[in-house]
């Protein structure tokens, strides 16, 4: 797929199923996400993929720990946690690895991390694949974080949902850019 058709097409595919990536695909992601642009080459981030029984570890994970910070939390809610992780055949834990002794600012540091997770996204929808980015409370939960065995310097960025799309790749609606670009002064 031609660069620029996917940079301006690329949506997320909210309905994935089997199969994950190819090892070569993952292959294509990673080397994706290493073109991200980093200030100072700090390569400030680091993924790991969840398959298989993982998911199901995860969304336990989640589960222990939305308990942990809110123990009212109701069966449904617990049972939606827990299948979570069940959205897709793939996840890929986008973490930025903050170089607090560098002089490349942390916020650079997230960005770059960031940067990296838009091009997996993107080179996911080059090859047909189908891939969204979801944060929320578990991306930021303490819990979570120590359950990842994230250092105390590591920021999950994103959850990264990857599978084969359900009914295909989705058309991206275009977006409105009005008002979005001026020339200054």
């Amino acid at each position: 797929m031609d660069a620029i058709v996917a940079l301006t097409q690329r949506a997320s595919v909210t309905k994935l199923e089997e199969p994950a990536p190819s090892a070569q695909q993952l292959e294509i992601l990673l080397k994706s996400a290493a073109r991200a642009a980093d200030h100072g080459l700090l390569r400030p981030w680091r993924f790991m993929t969840i398959t298989g029984p993982g998911r199901e570890a995860l969304g336990d994970l989640f589960c222990r720990a939305a308990l942990r910070e809110r123990p009212e939390l109701s069966e449904p809610l617990l049972t939606r946690l827990r299948n979570t992780p069940m959205r897709a055949p793939m996840l890929l834990v986008v973490v930025a690895c903050l170089q607090e002794d560098s002089k490349i600012p942390e916020i650079e540091q997230m960005l770059s991390a960031g940067a990296a997770a838009q091009n997996i996204v993107t080179a996911a929808y080059a090859q047909g694949l189908g891939a969204i980015w979801r944060t929320g409370d578990m991306a930021y939960s303490k819990h979570v974080l120590e359950g990842l065995g994230l250092a105390a310097n590591e920021r999950v960025i994103g959850y990264l949902y990857l599978g084969t799309p359900v009914d295909g790749l989705p058309e991206a609606k275009e977006p409105d850019l009005s008002g979005r670009c001026h020339s200054w002064p």
